[in-house]
């Protein structure tokens, strides 16, 4: 079973739930930034949750059905085609030989995800078929004319009919755990950050939110030797504008972290628009 590549749109790359354990030999964890539109989608086609499956990025993509297949498109809510009639979003919809399935431009949110009963068989790297875009490892993103193998499907799994999903936010509430470098900024950036009011910045991609904002005050001025970085860190760069690390996030970095977004509120952060307003809520504020 297979499908071609019809219009492999800005961004869609294949993703699974990433390779974590590997930031010793500076591999990052990548995978789906939403996971749970990842396994959502996997669910409602038969597959178990770590099949990969396609991650659209803005304007979906198109695929031509090589041979009848089962797919699902969850995450970011978009109008999806099959041969130019609509069909189901967040649902599985089966499609003929021949037939080109359409994944339009996403109506709010970012990414969208796309499951095919059996999932995407690319070659796995390290135990995973993720695409990383910093390390470029894991298959390429789609390009028009590729043709995506996909995999036996799971015996006696016929998958859900529907299943209820979450919308993108309009406002991105993150919790912020201080530490480790909160020390190197005011006393009044720390405790004033829950009131800053910060946007998604344009600039944002899957190694990390950006935001726009009022800049945080540093008192620490020295040199910082690069220390690791974990999924979510909040790191500072000169510019004072905090950058929420997500999935393909370098696994070291020389620049202050003040915190870390714990992992459960990161897939708002994947959906999360440019100009999306963001609110930082420290969970302990420093004495």
């Amino acid at each position: 079973m297979s499908l071609d590549v019809v219009r492999p749109g800005a961004l869609t790359t294949v993703q699974d739930l990433g390779r974590p354990g590997h930031a010793h030999l500076g591999v990052p964890r990548s995978g789906a930034l939403d996971p749970y539109a990842h396994r959502l989608a996997n669910l409602l086609t038969g597959n178990p949750p770590e099949a990969a499956t396609l991650e659209t990025t803005v304007d979906g993509t198109a695929l031509r059905a090589v041979t009848a297949v089962t797919v699902a498109v969850t995450g970011a809510p978009c109008p999806v085609r099959i041969d130019g009639r609509p069909a189901a979003w967040g649902a599985a919809v089966r499609v003929p030989a021949g037939s080109v399935l359409d994944v339009g431009r996403a109506v709010s949110g970012v990414r969208s995800y796309v499951a095919v009963r059996g999932g995407i068989d690319a070659e796995p790297v390290l135990g995973s078929r993720a695409t990383d875009l910093l390390s470029g490892l894991g298959p390429a993103p789609l390009s028009a004319g590729l043709t995506l193998r996909i995999g036996a499907p799971r015996a006696h799994s016929t998958g859900a009919d529907a299943l209820p999903t979450t919308a993108p936010p309009a406002e991105l509430v993150l919790p912020l755990r201080l530490g480790p470098r909160d020390g190197w900024f005011s006393a009044e950036a720390v405790q004033g950050l829950a009131r800053a009011r910060y946007r998604v910045s344009s600039a944002s991609n899957r190694i990390g939110l950006r935001t726009e904002g009022p800049p945080l005050h540093r008192t620490t001025h020295t040199e910082l030797p690069s220390e690791g970085m974990v999924l979510g860190a909040v790191q500072v760069p000169p510019d004072g504008l905090p950058v929420v690390f997500l999935a393909d996030h370098p696994v070291t970095g020389g620049y202050p972290v003040l915190g870390v977004v714990p992992e459960a509120h990161l897939a708002a952060a994947a959906q999360a628009v440019p100009g999306t307003p963001v609110i930082f809520r420290p969970l302990h504020q420093r004495t």
